[in-house]
């Protein structure tokens, strides 16, 4: 999320250094529709950390999470880290391998940001069910200053747009 965030930034920064250092804009909407640019791109950065995407158990168990420790965790464990607002979030699933002869009924979980015990998913020809689920937050400080930032850029880019819109509509208007 960080890294996505990190290239929306970097999107927005080439959206205005893509010009050359003499070059002037010929109309305020010229500058109104590149803010919007801008602010897309801002936006779109702010909204990777404050909103944690929603993933099925089959994404989190296919991520490469869980292979990335050593020793391996064993094979009835499944992790998730997540940025939500300014915490680093770590969710450990406990995983209890559904039998082909059980007679429960299958249901499998949709994506979530944080699956319940009982949520039931596929992977690997085998059926599983979440029985325990740990969850640890860790706040990181500089993610709140980081949201800080983008949500005053967008406030500083918002009044370049009215500034921009109000001195266009004064030069378009033409006494008659």
């Amino acid at each position: 999320q960080i890294q996505d965030a990190r290239n929306h930034v970097n999107q927005a920064i080439y959206l205005l250094m893509n010009r050359d250092v003499n070059y002037q804009f010929k109309t305020g909407s010229e500058v109104l529709k590149l803010m919007d640019a801008v602010m897309l791109q801002l936006s779109r950065a702010r909204n990777r950390l404050t909103t944690p995407a929603t993933l099925t158990l089959p994404e989190i168990a296919s991520s490469g999470l869980t292979k990335m420790f050593t020793p391996a965790l064993p094979p009835d464990i499944l992790v998730n880290f997540y940025i939500n607002l300014n915490k680093l979030c770590l969710t450990v699933y406990q995983l209890h391998v559904l039998q082909p002869s059980t007679t429960k009924n299958f249901k499998p979980a949709g994506g979530s940001i944080l699956h319940n015990p009982g949520a039931m998913f596929e992977f690997g020809n085998q059926r599983y069910e979440v029985s325990h689920v740990h969850k640890v937050e860790c706040v990181v400080p500089w993610l709140n200053d980081a949201l800080v930032f983008f949500t005053v850029s967008l406030q500083l880019c918002q009044q370049l747009k009215d500034k921009i819109s109000v001195f266009s509509s004064y030069w378009n208007y033409r006494p008659y």
